[in-house]
């Protein structure tokens, strides 16, 4: 990350110098009057939004910045398989090389009706991939395939990282990119027949109908200096938390860990529920090689970690669960594609200050996994994302919007 992209992130959390505070709130009343214009025409109906005849639930926040929402978007995904439902991913592939709508994993397809494949088997090919069966009761004989592997057809650089990510996170679930999500989302309601969808990143994207908006916000220091965009990182004013369904606060230590989020939800979203969450995390393995690694192998051991999210301090903190001893850390922009020169000063830090190795993000793992690999090993952390309080208040919304849409 450059100095003037650090300058930028850090004064949108701790403020800006008084001229630099005047120049941006100059150009942050610019901005609001842009989306203010936006929702004026939304409301009189000059601009649409257009709904695709199934449920629409949609992951996003209101700031820039990480925030977890690749793994809320994986929960969620989860979530509907749960309720019977075949769900695809859209996004808009941020950073991607490709342009328009870009189909990033197939759905994966079922061979052999109920009767051919047994009556469980069949039923577990429809909601998770990879299982194998006997088949009791079923009218085939010998070994049969009930429904394929999806395939994976772009590449990280092609998909975009997140996309590319979740693809590889959810097997048999069609992921599809494209800058308009309602077009995206009919691809995907025309070729792999999905029965919902979940929008990445979706909550100022207007032109598509959402049936369940949900906004994920920081445990700490949730909206920064509390200013719109550029002089802080709010995309929108805190009153847009009146179209949420549900506010989901990562990085909490328990239920407790909500109050400026609750306390805002309380002015501008009453009855809104306020969900705790965390990111736990849960598989490691040693870049290159592929070689899984148990997280208490991270114990005691001392490295270097490096990030290029848009909270690298989220990472830092599930490190330290992980009993991970930093010796430094290096900060990237969001989305970096990394470079074999980025590797090889990575590599001479972690030497410089008596590293065993490196340590980074299952996402920076995606944007670094074809580069040859350093002298020290690179490890990459997966996590997931665990709700500390509010399981039903999820459950719920999901369930209401299925019934609704049906």
């Amino acid at each position: 990350m450059s100095r003037a992209d650090e300058r930028l992130v850090d004064g949108w959390q701790d403020g800006f110098g008084p001229t630099a505070s005047r120049v941006l709130s100059v150009a942050a009343g610019g901005y609001r009057g842009l989306l203010g214009t936006r929702d004026w025409l939304y409301t009189l109906g000059v601009l649409k939004s257009h709904r695709l005849g199934c449920p629409v639930v949609s992951i996003g926040n209101l700031t820039v910045g990480g925030t977890g929402k690749t793994p809320a978007v994986e929960l969620a995904v989860r979530t509907l398989i749960e309720l019977d439902h075949r769900p695809a991913v859209v996004s808009r592939g941020y950073g991607r090389r490709t342009h328009g709508i870009q189909i990033v994993a197939d759905a994966a397809s079922i061979r052999l009706d109920a009767e051919e494949g047994g009556d469980e088997p069949f039923l577990l090919a429809r909601r998770l991939p990879g299982v194998l069966s006997r088949g009791y009761g079923r009218r085939s004989s010998g070994v049969q395939i009930v429904a394929d592997a999806a395939s994976i057809r772009l590449d990280a650089e092609e998909a975009g990282d997140e996309p590319f990510l979740l693809a590889r996170r959810l097997p048999g679930v069609p992921v599809v990119v494209g800058p308009n999500r309602y077009e995206a989302g009919r691809v995907a309601r025309a070729r792999f027949g999905v029965t919902a969808i979940v929008l990445d990143d979706g909550f100022q994207h207007r032109t598509l109908a959402k049936d369940v908006e949900i906004v994920m916000a920081r445990a700490r220091a949730p909206w920064g200096n509390g200013r719109l965009l550029p002089g802080g990182p709010l995309r929108e004013p805190l009153s847009a938390l009146g179209r949420a369904a549900l506010i989901v606060v990562t990085g909490a230590d328990g239920p407790h860990d909500v109050a400026e989020v609750a306390e805002a939800a309380r002015r501008h979203a009453p009855g809104t529920p306020v969900l705790a969450a965390r990111h736990v995390p849960t598989e490691c393995w040693e870049v290159g090689s592929m070689k899984e690694q148990p997280l208490t192998s991270l114990l005691g051991k001392r490295l270097f970690g490096f990030a290029g999210i848009g909270s690298p301090d989220g990472f830092r903190r599930t490190l330290a669960e992980t009993g991970v001893i930093e010796t430094g850390f290096a900060r990237f922009a969001d989305h970096h594609w990394y470079t074999r020169e980025d590797l090889r000063d990575l590599d001479a830090a972690a030497a410089a200050r008596g590293a065993d190795g490196l340590v980074t993000t299952e996402k920076d793992w995606v944007r670094l996994r074809r580069l040859p690999v350093t002298r020290r090993p690179i490890y990459a952390l997966g996590v997931r994302l665990v709700l500390l309080s509010g399981e039903a208040a999820w459950r719920s919304a999901f369930t209401a919007s299925a019934a609704h849409r049906a």
